[in-house]
């Protein structure tokens, strides 16, 4: 005979089930491990290029790759590869962040997206001005982009070493703050960066992206088909001229966020065929010897797919393989620095520009049109959260890690001005990341400790005696 869990274990595992598969919930777990992961990618890049091995650090992502063959073979370096080619998957996975967030997220509503972005807008604005009016006369002065993205995966995993003391208006603020950062760094990438344009190769490019809306219009709820497009669609992107991670976020909006039937029909097809699983148990409750509940288990599986939206599936497919591969590797590829012979990074223009964007303008930015949105009426602040709280965590966006040498290195072709670019940017991402957590620390209520037990009754504890 089958055993039933009572009705305090269904809600318990209930509650369970929800918190783990909460989309926001579950990407702060993945983005706390993956900023450990891209922390020691950095510790062991830097090692690595200081070391006596350091000719084999700079060797190894100089060394050629081909992939395919004939005419058609694509021959680039190793460095090359992981920074157009693994990172237009992170590019592909923010656009599904980015796409959810305007869909169903804290970006789909205007009164609740006002205050993220308009943050985030100073918070971009005010780091480039910066760096520009530093480097307005020096030949450093392609650079600008590099101080205005947040990492957001470091940035959240300062926020979760303060656990639940910090509230979660909070947190949906700086996440939704750095995905407008990423946009922003999109845009900036695919018009400023881009110099020269191939129309073949465009050509392929717009074929790939009306093929990916045909399956849209469609219905095409299978992801390999938009998946085979966005391999040709990256390869047209590559050749054009446009920095090639632009084809992942062009991918992420044509992936569909319908499904086929609604969370009602879910549930009700769901409890008939438990009730089918339950009604063919044959006794010894080996799953194996019973067709009936092979068969239910299998349908289960087929109205569980129905009712998953293909962009979170394929976003839940991805967030690992980011934050725990393509992130590390990104780091461990772009932040080895030889410092041997460096000038401190503030003894450069370019060095100083950065520094002072991140380290000066992002918390200074963030925190003015914040204050801005709300006293002009635009939005308000998040609930639980102060003036002190909101400008402990601008100090976070400061945090300018990934995405900031990402642009870097797209800004410059090379030592010493991509070195002293990439100096500013570590000693900026930790300074500014250390300085928000302190002041989040002091802004932040202590957590109420629990009411005191009160003691039994003496005859009680003496009847038990």
């Amino acid at each position: 005979m089958m055993s039933y869990p009572t009705e305090q274990e269904h809600e318990t595992a209930a509650g369970l089930a929800l918190r783990r598969f909460r989309p926001f919930q579950q990407f702060a777990r993945t983005g706390t491990v993956g900023s450990v992961l891209l922390m020691l990618g950095m510790i062991v890049a830097l090692a690595w290029a200081n070391s006596p091995w350091a000719e084999s650090y700079f060797g190894l992502w100089h060394a050629k790759v081909v992939i395919g063959g004939g005419g058609g073979a694509l021959e680039y370096s190793l460095h090359h590869w992981i920074n157009d080619g693994l990172m237009a998957v992170f590019f592909l996975l923010v656009g599904l962040e980015i796409k959810r967030e305007l869909m169903v997220g804290e970006l789909s509503s205007l009164r609740q997206a006002t205050l993220p972005i308009v943050a985030a807008l100073g918070g971009m604005l005010v780091p480039a001005a910066l760096y520009v009016a530093i480097n307005l006369d020096s030949d450093a002065l392609r650079g600008w982009g590099t101080p205005m993205a947040t990492d957001i995966a470091f940035a959240l995993g300062v926020l979760q070493l303060l656990g639940p003391r910090c509230p979660v208006g909070l947190k949906v603020f700086l996440t939704a703050l750095a995905i407008i950062d990423d946009m922003g760094a999109i845009l900036v990438i695919a018009v400023f960066y881009t110099e020269t344009i191939a129309v073949p190769a465009l050509l392929l490019a717009g074929a790939a992206l009306a093929g990916l809306a045909v399956l849209h219009g469609l219905r095409v709820r299978q992801l390999a088909p938009y998946l085979l497009l966005g391999v040709v669609l990256w390869v047209g992107v590559l050749g054009s001229g446009i920095h090639a991670t632009v084809a992942g976020v062009l991918l992420a909006l044509s992936i569909p966020v319908r499904t086929r039937i609604d969370a009602e029909q879910f549930s009700r097809l769901a409890r008939s065929l438990i009730d089918e699983f339950d009604g063919t148990e044959t006794g010894d409750l080996q799953v194996l010897t019973s067709k009936g509940q092979q068969e239910a288990i299998h349908a289960l599986e087929g109205v569980s797919e129905a009712v998953q939206a293909p962009l979170l599936r394929l976003e839940h497919m991805l967030a690992p393989l980011v934050a725990f591969g393509i992130l590390p590797l990104f780091a461990l590829a772009n932040a080895g620095v030889s410092l041997a012979g460096a000038r401190a990074p503030w003894s450069s223009t370019a060095g100083l520009g950065v520094v002072l964007g991140l380290l000066l303008g992002k918390p200074l930015g963030i925190t003015l049109f914040s204050w801005l949105a709300v006293r002009l009426g635009w939005s308000s602040l998040p609930r639980e959260v102060t003036w002190r709280g909101l400008h402990a965590a601008a100090w976070l966006g400061g945090i300018g890690f990934t995405m900031a040498l990402f642009i870097a290195g797209l800004a410059f072709e090379g030592p010493p001005r991509l070195d002293e670019a990439k100096l500013g940017i570590l000693l900026a991402s930790v300074a500014a990341g250390t300085i928000g957590w302190w002041l989040l620390r002091r802004a932040l209520p202590p957590l109420e400790a629990p009411p005191a037990r009160a003691p039994e009754p003496r005859s009680r504890r003496s009847d038990r005696d």
